[in-house]
Parts: structure tokens; sequence; C-alpha cells
């Protein structure tokens, strides 16, 4: 007799669209799992399984990869058990499914099973496309994955891990925490981890400075900020750090492009008001600190910043002999243009 169920925690409405995280999605007969972040795929197929055994502690779990597929494996783990046993079945790496994967995992998703949850974890790409429409239009949930790119998306993922534990860190603290981890989302989960268990109250600077002090990324957008800011000897300091960390010059000079590009189109609209500068497509602390930073900005020197990047760009792409030199004469062009 198959034991007793629970009910399942958490709201029983289940989000739907973009809002849709690891953390709030629900029991369904097939769940998406879509984009390439791993660390939230994973956090998510956790938490379907957690569910699972909350509702039903006897649940099996299975994996399935693409690669290692054997045609009608997918049947032979969705099919109904003699004992009315529960079961949540991970197919992974759908984005390199065969034909014979993709076939019987559409065959599943087309006749789920009240028994069963089907988990469909697709990390980007053209293949397996159908696949995902049909579960899409059948009512599955979906758990977009994006990649984490930005400072400010990492910090917003930073302070949601802290506050999931009970906790709260100051802006200063936050800055800093990606400052020094932020390339790798899960070190960046694991320092958050560190953090709250290691302190006490609100976490400041000084906590994070005690932990990773010394560890500050030296990515493109902190070169940039350092230039943009006229300091010439820490830039190149980071730049310098960057390049002996594997960090092409390519990246680099397109980070300078992008914030002299930021400070271009803001000034384009000084003197016609706060309006013309929402219309800009940026986000409003975008607008904020370009206005603090063209006060030491000229029209020429922003002029010549902007000309000095580009023929960067234009060497560090195959036109110079030295793309190390090249981007590190222009982060020097640009903090000297700050200053004027």
């Amino acid at each position: 007799m198959p034991p007793a169920r629970r009910t399942s925690p958490g709201p029983q409405a289940r989000p739907t669209g973009p809002q849709l995280t690891w953390d709030t999605v629900e029991l369904a007969a097939v769940v998406l799992v879509t984009g390439p972040e791993e660390l939230l795929a994973e956090r998510t197929v956790e938490r379907i399984v957690e569910l699972a055994r909350f509702r039903d502690p006897e649940t099996d779990v299975d994996r399935v990869d693409a690669a290692d597929y054997s045609p009608g494996a997918l049947a032979v783990l969705t099919s109904p058990s003699l004992f009315a046993e529960s079961s949540v079945v991970v197919v992974d790496g759908l984005e390199r499914a065969s034909d014979s994967l993709l076939a019987d995992a559409a065959a599943s998703v087309a006749a789920p099973l009240p028994d069963v949850v089907l988990v469909l974890r697709h990390a980007g790409g053209a293949r397996g496309r159908a696949l995902l429409d049909a579960a899409r239009a059948s009512g599955a949930p979906e758990v977009i994955c994006e990649t984490v790119r930005t400072d400010g998306d990492k910090v917003a993922f930073a302070s949601a891990e802290i506050r999931r534990a009970g906790r709260r860190a100051d802006a200063a603290a936050l800055r800093a925490l990606v400052d020094a981890v932020g390339s790798d989302l899960r070190e960046l989960a694991a320092a958050c981890t560190q953090l709250v268990a290691d302190t006490t109250g609100l976490i400041g600077a000084d906590a994070v400075e005690r932990y990773h002090g010394g560890r500050v990324e030296a990515s493109g957008f902190h070169v940039a900020d350092a230039a943009v800011a006229g300091d010439a000897g820490h830039a190149v300091a980071l730049l310098r750090h960057a390049l002996a960390t594997g960090l092409d010059p390519v990246p680099l000079v397109a980070a300078l492009a992008a914030r002299l590009r930021v400070l271009a189109k803001v000034a384009a609209t000084r003197g016609r008001g706060a309006s013309a500068a929402r219309d800009l497509g940026l986000a409003p602390w975008q607008v904020d600190r370009a206005m603090r930073e063209l006060r030491r900005w000229t029209p020429e020197a922003l002029a010549g910043a902007i000309a000095a990047v580009a023929q960067a760009d234009a060497e560090v792409k195959g036109e110079g002999r030295d793309p190390r030199y090249a981007v590190e004469r222009a982060v020097l062009q640009v903090a000297a243009a700050a200053r004027r």
C-alpha cells in the first residue's frame, strides 16, 4: 500500500511567465527548465525533487542524459508502476537530444501520468524547440535560467541569497561582494552562505573585506569605471590583472566603449529635461551616474576618448600588432581625458 501523502508546501497558485523562478516553481506533470545558467537550473531540479518527496517520501528520482539515451528508455521510466509509486524523471541536455529522445519526450508530454513529474532541461539552441513549444502549449510551467551577467543582476542575486537566509546586507557590502567574487555565480552563492554563517546582524562592507578583501575581480567594467573616473593608476592595475588572469583585450575595449556611449547619450540630453533621459533606454541609476561623471568631462574630451577607444577597437581586432598595448594606451587616454 503506498504511503500517505502530505500536502505540498508553498502557495497553491503557480506563477506563470517570466516571474517564475527556481524558488517559486511548483509541481506539475511536466516542468521546463530552460537557459544556460547551470546553478539556477540545478536549484530548480532540486526544488522539484524536494516538493515531490514532501508529497510522497518514497518518490523515485531518475535522470536521463541525452548523450547516453537508448530509444524507449523514457517510456519505461514513466510507465505506470505496479505499486503506484511516484517518480521524478529529469531529462538533461535536450539541446543535444537524438530524434528518438525527442520523440519519446514528446509522447510523454502529450500523455502525462498522474504520479510522474517529467523535468525537461534545455540549455539553449534550436535543437528540441518543437518539444519545448509543445510543452508550453500544454500549460507546463517554465523556469528560465538566464546567465547572470551584469553587476546589477549579480548584486540583486546576492541580496536575494542573503535575504533568503533571513539576513540583510547593505548596498556597500553587496557591491564589494560582487567586486570580489562576482565572476562565478556558484562562488558568489557560496560567499553569501559564508557571510551569513560567520557574521551577525546587518552585513557591512567591513565583513566582506575581512573575508574577500584580496580578491577584487578585474573585469572589463571595473577597468572602464576606473578609467572614466580619471583614476589612471587604478585602471591600469586592474587592466594588467585582468590580462594576467586571461581576459581577452576585445571585451576590455568593448567595456570602455559601452561606458563612453552611455556618457555620450546622457550628455546629448542635458538641458532637455528628465523625460529625454528616460527615453534613452537606460536604467535610472545609469543616467544618474552618468550625470555625476559628466561634471569632469568636456565635450571635446569625451569626443577624444571615444576616438581613442575606436582606434583601440580596430587594433585589438587585427589592425595592430600588440592588442595589450593598444588597450592599455586607450585606458590611459580615457583616464587623462576625464581629468581635463
